[in-house]
């Protein structure tokens, strides 16, 4: 079975492993348990246009690769690879392509078109909809690659002050769906001195070290589907603090030491205290056991299998 895997390659300095890496890890255990094998093909350029010109491209990848089919991931990415018509399209819809208004349209219209679409949650696919051919899969957490160790080795590690308060922010600062000023706005309330640390361009061993490291993860998103980011917090046993966006309720659910805030600056901080004030790690790890990446793959490889069958 060959599958040709399709995204954005925008990132700088871009890494499939790190820009992506929700998508190259459950690809790569489809590789390892079954039989599968696949490719990539990046887009580069930016709106729909720039999507557009890679056509070409993209064609003359699936002729010499000759996929059995294309796995796009994202809207745009999808509708790129359903203008070819050679080899059918499987399309997964991450959030930012059902959240984000004037790529909504363009992610209904790729929904239509592609043979079989998956949707991180059940609230990305009431946005997008799409055809009958459909499945809810969350991307999967790598429980060896995400584990509880000890405080302070991590940070020693990391070479963070072990007295220090650090709270690890879900993603860079420059991205305004991510919603930073209102981190910074919380923090700056708290009477204890917090360092807020930027996860940005990080080894999957750094964010592992980071979650185990810092006192508490904060997701200000004003809008998500289903954040990796929670996920490897919860393997962690990393305290949370997040919005209440995409999928976060259901994943915490009533973890304690997990706090849903809402988007007012002083209920962030509010709740950021109590995670602090908790004082430990949480039991996250056995409430996310369901998400197992090798869990999450056999449901994509079986969706592989129908597609190909027909």
């Amino acid at each position: 079975m060959k599958v040709l895997i399709v995204c954005s390659g925008n990132a700088e300095n871009f890494d499939f492993i790190i820009h992506h890496s929700f998508v190259y890890e459950q690809i790569e255990t489809l590789k390892r348990t079954y039989d599968v094998e696949y490719d990539t093909f990046f887009v580069e350029g930016k709106g729909v246009w720039g999507y557009i010109k890679n056509l070409r491209k993209l064609k003359n990848k699936i002729k010499m690769y000759m996929p059995d089919f294309v796995h796009a991931h994202f809207g745009l990415s999808g509708l790129l690879a359903c203008l070819q018509r050679k080899v059918p399209v499987i399309i997964t819809f991450h959030g930012s392509d059902a959240n984000l208004s004037d790529l909504r349209f363009l992610s209904k219209f790729a929904a239509l078109l592609s043979k079989f679409n998956i949707f991180v949650s059940d609230k990305i696919h009431q946005k997008i909809r799409g055809n009958d051919r459909y499945s809810i899969i969350p991307c999967g957490i790598n429980f060896d690659q995400f584990y509880p160790i000890d405080q302070k080795p991590a940070r020693k590690k990391l070479k963070l002050d072990p007295e220090h308060t650090y709270i690890l922010f879900a993603s860079n600062f420059n991205n305004e769906v991510k919603n930073a000023p209102l981190a910074f706005s919380a923090v700056e309330k708290l009477n204890n001195k917090c360092e807020l640390i930027e996860l940005s361009n990080r080894s999957r061993e750094e964010v592992n070290l980071l979650l185990n490291a810092c006192d508490l993860l904060l997701l200000t998103s004003k809008s998500e589907g289903s954040p990796q980011i929670i996920k490897e917090a919860m393997a962690c046993n990393c305290p949370v603090v997040a919005t209440d966006v995409g999928d976060i309720r259901k994943v915490i659910s009533e973890t304690e030491g997990c706090y849903i805030t809402s988007f007012d600056p002083e209920d962030v901080a509010s709740k950021v205290t109590l995670a602090l004030r908790f004082g430990k790690r949480t039991n996250g790890r056995e409430r996310v056991k369901h998400f197992d990446n090798n869990l999450m793959a056999s449901k994509v490889f079986k969706i592989y299998s129908s597609v190909l069958s027909k």
